[in-house]
């Protein structure tokens, strides 16, 4: 049976075949457009809410799990949940769906269309998550989980070297406290231009949390805020 080419160029951009395109399909088809075809027993008469409802789960466990493996045991909940929450919030999700078409794809009710809802952010990202699911339903969460971090990779390494970065960790620490920035400061300079050591202090609301040195100023400054973290 040939493939509908709405299905088949999204599978391409996806990087996933369907062994049940019916799945992508139901993923595809808003409740706009099941409420104008009417109940019916075919999938597609249907609409994506709870494909919706099972991808974002998805999507917070695999996310979730990258961030915690890079984290180890130095990351506060906290810290990871707002990371997972940025990473996995409308905006982003929407942004991932245009690029690989979804929007063009969606079966919409002629209503929603007219109104531009296959460029919504609130739609697309419901109907990414909702991709999601029908490729973990279809395939595994091993398929699921090689789609997702295949999009998300490089960000959730970026966010990797923010976790595993003192300086980032301390101003995370100090603003979910209501303080504010630290500041720091070169306190001293040693040695030849070619060997120069630097000692770099960090200031908190004029208190100083900890020094360290290093062979430039910003190997100094993460010293520094690695003896802050000590401190507090």
């Amino acid at each position: 049976m040939r493939k509908d080419p709405r299905i088949a160029g999204l599978e391409e951009r996806l990087g996933y075949t369907f062994r049940d395109p019916l799945l992508l399909d139901l993923a595809l088809s808003h409740r706009s457009h099941a409420h104008e075809a009417g109940r019916g027993a075919h999938p597609s008469a249907l609409h994506n809410e709870k494909l919706e409802f099972l991808g974002d789960a998805i999507l917070g466990f695999v996310v979730g799990q990258r961030l915690y493996e890079a984290a180890g045991l130095r990351e506060t909940v906290g810290t990871l949940s707002r990371r997972r929450a940025r990473l996995v919030s409308a905006a982003p999700l929407a942004a991932r769906a245009r690029a690989l078409g979804i929007g063009q794809a969606l079966k919409l009710g002629k209503g929603e269309r007219s109104s531009g809802g296959g460029d919504k952010d609130s739609l697309l990202a419901d109907a990414f998550e909702a991709v999601v699911a029908a490729i973990f339903l279809d395939g595994g969460i091993e398929a699921a989980r090689t789609f997702i971090l295949r999009l998300f990779d490089r960000e959730l390494v970026e966010d990797a070297g923010a976790i595993s970065d003192p300086k980032s960790q301390l101003q995370e620490i100090v603003q979910s406290r209501g303080l504010p920035v630290p500041e720091y400061r070169v306190i001293a300079e040693s040695g030849a231009s070619n060997e120069k050591l630097f000692e770099v202090e960090v200031i908190l609301g004029g208190e100083r949390l900890g020094a360290g040195e290093g062979r430039t100023k910003k190997a100094a400054s993460v010293a520094a805020a690695r003896a802050a973290l000590r401190k507090l």
